[in-house]
């Protein structure tokens, strides 16, 4: 197994996916078991969470770790939400989740919000809704009462979705 040695800025916001092992689709279906891991974690660990959306199969988050190892953070949320689905599901052992994920340290605030506008509309590129706004599980809503969005953002795709995302 390989060493990967992830790059970590103190006050950098990340921005990540995680993929359930062989993309079963069992992240909606246990939604509750997401948010009361990242609360959990929360009480343990100091971290923000930007913007996020979680899908079937995979989820993406923009996160700033704070002072804290952002693949340690991760561990935990995954590690407590894998328990918690075992649990759940009378499950004794089985994979929950790919091995490592992706991450990207965004470099400006061009960067910034070309990949917050991903996560909002990533339900609308996998087929899940026709608008950002009509997916539930992500924090699109909040960012359009903001006004960060108009209300026709992500019906037809926004540009500048080049380059690679870890899906």
């Amino acid at each position: 197994m390989t060493n990967i040695r992830r790059y970590w800025e103190y006050g950098s916001p990340c921005f990540t996916t995680h993929v359930t092992y062989n993309r079963k689709p069992l992240l909606i279906d246990n939604i509750d078991l997401w948010h009361d891991s990242v609360k959990f974690v929360k009480t343990l660990k100091q971290f923000e969470l930007i913007a996020w959306v979680i899908l079937p199969d995979h989820l993406h988050l923009m996160i700033d770790s704070g002072a804290g190892d952002l693949s340690y953070l991760m561990k935990r949320v995954k590690m407590k939400f894998s328990g918690l689905f075992r649990s759940r599901w009378k499950l004794k052992s089985g994979r929950i989740w790919q091995f490592r994920f992706w991450d990207h340290m965004i470099r400006d605030e061009d960067d910034f919000r070309n990949h917050i506008d991903y996560i909002h509309y990533n339900p609308v590129k996998h087929g899940l809704v026709d608008r950002p706004g009509d997916w539930e599980h992500s924090s699109f809503k909040e960012y359009y009462r903001q006004g960060y969005y108009g209300e026709d953002w992500g019906i037809k795709e926004p540009g500048g979705f080049e380059g690679s995302y870890g899906e």
